[in-house]
Formats: C-alpha cells, sequence, structure tokens
C-alpha cells in the first residue's frame, strides 16, 4: 500500500446531523480531547455554530484544520465562488483549509471541468488551502485529475466501513495519490452488533466501535467519526492508538457486503 503523508489531521470530527447548542458543546468536546479536524458543509446548514463553537474554544483557528463542502445546487462556476464567501462568512474566517465539492453534478448538468476551474480558482485566491471531491467514483476522479492536473486534489471522501470496504476506488485514489477521507466509519452504529468486531474488540478490551476506526487507521486513511457525548468522542480519538493483528484485519476484510448508507437519487452510478 502507497503510504502518503498526512496533511490532515486524523482523526476529524464530523458535524453532519449537528446543530444548536449540541453542535458547539460537541466540537468543544472534540478539541478538548484532542480533535484539531472539523468537517462541515454547507448542506449541513451549521456552519455559522460551527465558526461559532471554534471561535469560543481556547484552541487558536491557526491550529485547527477545518473543512467545508460545496453542494451540487451551487456548482455553476460564479454561484459556487459566491456560495464559498457565503459559507467564509458563516464560518467567520478568511479561508477553510479544506473546500470540497460535495457530490459530482447530477446527470453532469453543471460540466465537471466548470466547476473544478472554479474551485481551483478559489484556492489560487487564497480562500482555501486545499481542494478536493468527494463521492466521486472512479471514472470521475480520473477524469477530475485530467481536468486538475496530478498532486491538485488532496482527498476524495467517500462512504467506507467494514461493511463497505470501497476497495477498488480506494485502490485508483492511492494510484492517484489522493488521500482517502472516509465517512461515516461506524456505519451508523451498526458496527456494534457485529460478532467479528465485537471478538476482536474484547481481545483488545475496547469497543467495536473503536475497533472499526482502528481497521480505517491501519488502511492508510483519514476519518471523520461524529458523536455528540464526550465519552465517545474520547474514545473515538483513542482507536487510534491501537495495532491490530494481520489476522483481525484479514477477518475485517471479510465483512465487507457492500453495504451502502449514503446513497441518495442524485448519487452517480457507484462502482462495483
Amino acid at each position: 500500500m502507497l503510504m502518503m503523508q498526512k496533511v490532515m489531521p486524523n482523526p476529524g470530527f464530523g458535524t453532519f446531523r449537528l446543530e444548536g447548542d449540541t453542535l458547539k458543546e460537541s466540537i468543544h468536546a472534540a478539541l478538548e480531547a484532542g480533535y484539531r479536524h472539523i468537517d462541515t458543509a454547507q448542506f449541513y446548514g451549521n456552519e455559522k455554530g460551527v465558526g461559532e463553537a471554534i471561535r469560543d474554544s481556547s484552541v487558536p483557528r491557526g491550529d485547527i484544520f477545518l473543512t467545508t463542502k460545496v453542494w451540487f445546487d451551487n456548482l455553476e462556476p460564479q454561484r459556487l465562488k459566491e456560495s464559498v464567501d457565503e459559507s467564509l462568512e458563516k464560518l467567520g474566517t478568511d479561508y477553510v483549509d479544506l473546500l470540497l465539492i460535495h457530490w459530482p453534478s447530477p446527470d453532469n448538468e453543471v460540466p465537471m471541468e466548470d466547476y473544478l476551474t472554479a474551485l481551483k480558482e478559489v484556492k489560487a485566491v487564497g480562500k482555501t488551502r486545499h481542494i478536493g471531491v468527494s463521492n466521486f467514483t472512479i471514472e470521475q476522479l480520473d477524469k477530475a485529475v485530467e481536468i486538475l492536473g496530478k498532486g491538485e486534489i488532496l482527498t476524495n471522501q467517500i462512504e467506507v466501513h467494514p461493511f463497505l470496504q470501497n476497495r477498488k476506488l480506494v485502490e485508483r485514489c492511492e494510484q492517484h495519490g489522493i488521500q482517502v477521507t472516509a465517512f461515516m466509519p461506524l456505519a451508523v452504529g451498526k458496527v456494534m452488533d457485529d460478532a467479528t468486531l465485537k471478538q476482536i474488540a474484547d481481545a483488545h478490551s475496547v469497543t467495536p466501535a473503536q475497533i472499526a476506526l482502528a481497521w480505517v487507521n491501519q488502511r492508510n486513511m483519514i476519518t471523520i467519526p461524529s458523536s455528540t457525548k464526550a465519552r465517545n468522542i474520547q474514545s473515538n480519538i483513542a482507536a487510534f492508538d491501537l495495532v491490530l493483528s494481520e489476522s483481525e484485519m484479514a477477518d475485517i476484510a471479510k465483512l465487507d457486503r457492500k453495504e451502502r448508507i449514503a446513497n441518495p437519487d442524485f448519487a452517480p452510478t457507484w462502482d462495483e
């Protein structure tokens, strides 16, 4: 496996479906536990709260790797740039560390060349330090690299957990030198009920969730688990100190059943 220099702190803290006081308290708990990577998106509707939580924390903005994502309604080039300005205003910052295309344009309504060129232009004026994509297939990723050039795309953020291991796409990302960011690493809690993960967890005196996160980490991926409980936020980051044996990794590899959770009607045609 190609080992890539991780620009993004691992793990990140995911904020999907978090809002209000719960959002702020969770971000503060994450920062206190040692997280230095916060992931949000225009679609989440919580950029303002994320920005406030970061400002209210004791951790300087410059120490935090902040990611947001452009929603597919905003991919027309001028609208993309305007939406980024709106995101920065809500977040209360002059820049984000990573700006992603959240989903490829459905049915290629906005040509990829148009919105990726606009994304690169946003980076050129300093509004983001890195750019990347999310939910891109092998074919789309190849085309994106062709448009932007090698080394421009930092990450492809995709669904990865023990029940959807996405190996072909992960391998293509590695071939391009693109870091994989795994979202939904705990399969919305389903990892807690898996017998194999429970058995491995018992052997390490940890939880199945921690085993799933350690597995993602050992596959050289960034991941962005989410939780509203301080105890789980702390145990999630502690999982990155775990080392699984080759046989344990092989047992988890057998759990792949191509169980996709994030599959909206505008999703691309997925790789097998």
